[in-house]
C-alpha cells in the first residue's frame, strides 16, 4: 500500500507529502495539524467579530440585517470555543505531553488522528449552514429552545456538527489520560509531573464527564424537533428551563476546560523567566482540582433569572463565592513565583504577566455576577459579555499565545523574531482592554446583548470598543508573520534556548529540578548553582 512519493517498501513506512498529514500518527505532526486549524478558525471567528463591532459602531442597522447579526453572534462564539481554543489547547497537548514525560508518543496514535480528522468536517458542516435556506443559527450560542427549534435546514447540521465536536473532544480526552498514565518516564511519579500536565489530565477528565451531558441535550432537542417528543416543550408538558440546566452543567465545566490548559502553560514559562522554582508546587495541584471539582456544583449560577426557588439562588451563590478561593491560590503562588526572581520580559514572559492581570479582572467580575441580587441587572446585558471575554481572551487566548511564543523554538529548531513578538504583545494587550473594558460601562448602563440597533446613550462607548476591536483583529496577523518567519528559518535555538543565569531549560520542571527521575540527586548549595 504506497502512501505517497517515495515509498520504499525496503524503509519504514513513512509517508510523504500529503500522506504524512492524512495519515500521520506522529504526535508533532498531529499537534501541529491541531494548532493550525486553530489559527484558522481564529481568524474565521475572528471575522464575525469584526462584523458584530463594525454594525455597533453607531446606532442604526449599518451593514447587516438583525437576523444575520444574531447568526454571527453565535457562530463567532461557537468557532472559538470549539474551533478555535480548545483545538489550539489539545495541539499543545499533543506536542508537549509526550515530551515532558519522556513518553515516545502518545498511547493510542491512530485514535489521535482520527480525533483531528472529525474537526475539519465538523467545521465545513458548521460553516454550511450560512448558505442555507433560512441561514445559520441564530439563536446564541447556548441554542435555548424555543428557538433554536425554530431554525430551518440548518437545524440537524447544527447538531451534528455538536456530536462530532464531542466525539473528537471525548477521543483526544481519552488519549491523554492513557497517555499520562501509562507513558510516564520512570520514576516520574505523579507529583513530579509539571504544572502543564497536571492541568490536561484533569481537563481531560472534565471532558469526559461534561460533553455526553451536552450531547445528550442537544439530542432530546433533535427528538423534540423531528420526533414529536416534549422534553423542552411546554405545550407538551416539558419544560424549556431543562434545557438550560443541562446546557449549563456542561457549559460551566467547558469555561475550565478552555482556561485550565492555559494556567497549565502559564505555570511554566514564569518558573523559567523568574530563575526560580513555581512557588507551592502541591497546592497548584490541589488548587487546579479543587476548582475543576467545584465547577460542577455551580452550573445554575448563569440561571438565576430563571425563576429559581431562593433556596436554589442562595446555595449557587455560595457554591461561586467558593470556586473563586482555589482561583486566588494559584494567582498568589503566580505572584509568588515572581517574587524576588530575576526577572527578564521576553514576549512569553509579557504574555503571562498580561494573562496574570487581565485574567484576574475577568474573575473580580465573575465574583460580582454570582451575587444573585445584582445580578438581575448584570443579566443579558454587555457586563456579562466583557466579563467572559476578559476570562476567555486575555486569558485562555493570551495563554495559548504565550505557550505559543515559549515553545516555538523547540518546535521550529529557530528563534522567532522577538521584536515583532513585542510588537504583537503591546498591541494586543492594549486594544483588547479598548475593545472590552468599556463593554462593563456599556452593561451596567443596561445594554442589552446580541442586539443590533441601540439606542444612542450607548454610541460612545461602543465606539472605543469597536476600534480596539478593529486593532485587536488586525494585531493578530504579526502572529502568523512571526510564525511563518520561524519556520522558515532565522537564528538556530540553542537546547537552552531562554539562557538567564541559571541556563534554564525548556520546561523548567514545577517541582525541584532533578534530571534524573530515577535517582534524585542531593541538591546541596554547592550543586544548586551549578
Amino acid at each position: 500500500m504506497s502512501y505517497g512519493a517515495g515509498h520504499d517498501d525496503n524503509h519504514d513506512h513513512k509517508p510523504t507529502g500529503i500522506g504524512r498529514w492524512l495519515f500521520s500518527t506522529n504526535h508533532k505532526d498531529i499537534g501541529t495539524m491541531y494548532l493550525i486549524f486553530a489559527l484558522i478558525m481564529f481568524f474565521i471567528g475572528g471575522a464575525m467579530a469584526m462584523v458584530i463591532r463594525a454594525e455597533l459602531f453607531q446606532p442604526g442597522l449599518q451593514f447587516v440585517n438583525p437576523q444575520f447579526f444574531n447568526q454571527m453572534t453565535t457562530m463567532h462564539a461557537l468557532i472559538m470555543i470549539f474551533g478555535a481554543l480548545m483545538p489550539a489547547g489539545v495541539g499543545l497537548a499533543n506536542w508537549m505531553i509526550p515530551m515532558m514525560i519522556g513518553a515516545p508518543d502518545m498511547a493510542l496514535p491512530r485514535m489521535n488522528n482520527m480525533s483531528f480528522w472529525i474537526l475539519p468536517f465538523a467545521f465545513i458542516l458548521l460553516l454550511s449552514t450560512l448558505f442555507m435556506d433560512g441561514g445559520a443559527p441564530a439563536g446564541g450560542w447556548t441554542m435555548y429552545p424555543p428557538l433554536t427549534l425554530q431554525l430551518g435546514n440548518a437545524f440537524p447540521f447544527l447538531i451534528f456538527t455538536i456530536h462530532l465536536l464531542g466525539i473528537s473532544s471525548i477521543l483526544g480526552a481519552i488519549n491523554i489520560i492513557a497517555t499520562i498514565f501509562n507513558m510516564r518516564a520512570p520514576g516520574m511519579t505523579f507529583m513530579r509531573l509539571p504544572l502543564f500536565v497536571w492541568t490536561w489530565i484533569i481537563t481531560a477528565f472534565l471532558l469526559i464527564a461534561a460533553m455526553p451531558v451536552f450531547a445528550g441535550a442537544v439530542t432530546m432537542m433533535l427528538t423534540d424537533k423531528f420526533f414529536d417528543t416534549s422534553f423542552f416543550s411546554a405545550a407538551g408538558g416539558g419544560d424549556p428551563v431543562l434545557f438550560q440546566h443541562l446546557f449549563w452543567f456542561f457549559g460551566h465545566p467547558e469555561v475550565y476546560i478552555l482556561i485550565l490548559p492555559a494556567f497549565g502553560i502559564v505555570s511554566q514559562i514564569l518558573p523559567t523567566f523568574a530563575r526560580k522554582p513555581l512557588f507551592g508546587y502541591a497546592s497548584m495541584v490541589y488548587a487546579t482540582a479543587a476548582i475543576a471539582f467545584l465547577s460542577f456544583f455551580v452550573w445554575a449560577h448563569h440561571m438565576f433569572t430563571v425563576g429559581m426557588p431562593l433556596a436554589g439562588e442562595l446555595y449557587f451563590m455560595y457554591a461561586t463565592m467558593a470556586i473563586a478561593v482555589p482561583t486566588g491560590v494559584k494567582i498568589f503562588n503566580w505572584i509568588a513565583t515572581l517574587w524576588k526572581g530575576s526577572m527578564t520580559f521576553e514576549t512569553p514572559m509579557l504574555f503571562s504577566l498580561a494573562f496574570i492581570v487581565l485574567f484576574t479582572i475577568g474573575g473580580f467580575t465573575g465574583l460580582m455576577m454570582g451575587i444573585t441580587p445584582v445580578d438581575f441587572q448584570y443579566h443579558d446585558t454587555y457586563f456579562i459579555v466583557a466579563h467572559f471575554h476578559y476570562v476567555l481572551v486575555p486569558g485562555a487566548i493570551f495563554g495559548v499565545m504565550a505557550g505559543i511564543y515559549f515553545w516555538l523554538p523547540k518546535w521550529t529548531g529557530h528563534m522567532y523574531n522577538e521584536t515583532l513578538g513585542k510588537w504583537h504583545f503591546w498591541l494586543s494587550a492594549v486594544s483588547v482592554n479598548v475593545l472590552f473594558f468599556p463593554q462593563h460601562f456599556l452593561g451596567l448602563a443596561g445594554m442589552p446583548r446580541r442586539i443590533p440597533d441601540y439606542n444612542v446613550q450607548f454610541a460612545d462607548w461602543n465606539m472605543v470598543s469597536s476600534l480596539g476591536g478593529f486593532v485587536f483583529g488586525l494585531s493578530q496577523l504579526l502572529l502568523v508573520v512571526v510564525v511563518i518567519q520561524c519556520v522558515r528559518g532565522g537564528q538556530k535555538a540553542t537546547d537552552q534556548v531562554w539562557e538567564g543565569a541559571h541556563g534554564l531549560e525548556w520546561t523548567l520542571p514545577s517541582p525541584p529540578p532533578f534530571h534524573s527521575f530515577t535517582t534524585p540527586p542531593q541538591v546541596t548549595e554547592a550543586t544548586a548553582h551549578s
